[in-house]
């Protein structure tokens, strides 16, 4: 009975992995968009990164996709950018 099972969750292994990998892309392409386009214009008139955008750059990083994307796609959307394809 549990052999069935335990073929089943190794069998599930790849496709999990390449959906992760995709979310890691996916999650870094939106990072990139929102560093560069979302921010506020700083005493220097240079643009200063949003600190909850950097929030969710960093949760990209450390694999907490399901947080940091539905922000971003958010934040991005909000501001009237093109998401990149999934």
């Amino acid at each position: 009975m549990k052999r069935p099972t335990i073929l089943a969750l190794l069998a599930a292994l790849p496709a999990a992995a390449a959906a992760q990998s995709d979310d890691k892309a996916y999650c870094a392409a939106l990072g990139a968009l929102a560093s560069r386009y979302i921010g506020s214009a700083g005493g220097d008139g240079r643009q200063a990164p949003d600190l909850n955008v950097l929030g969710a750059i960093t949760d990209c990083s450390k694999g907490r996709y399901d947080k940091a994307i539905p922000y971003l796609e958010k934040r991005l959307r909000d501001s009237r950018i093109t998401l990149p394809p999934r």
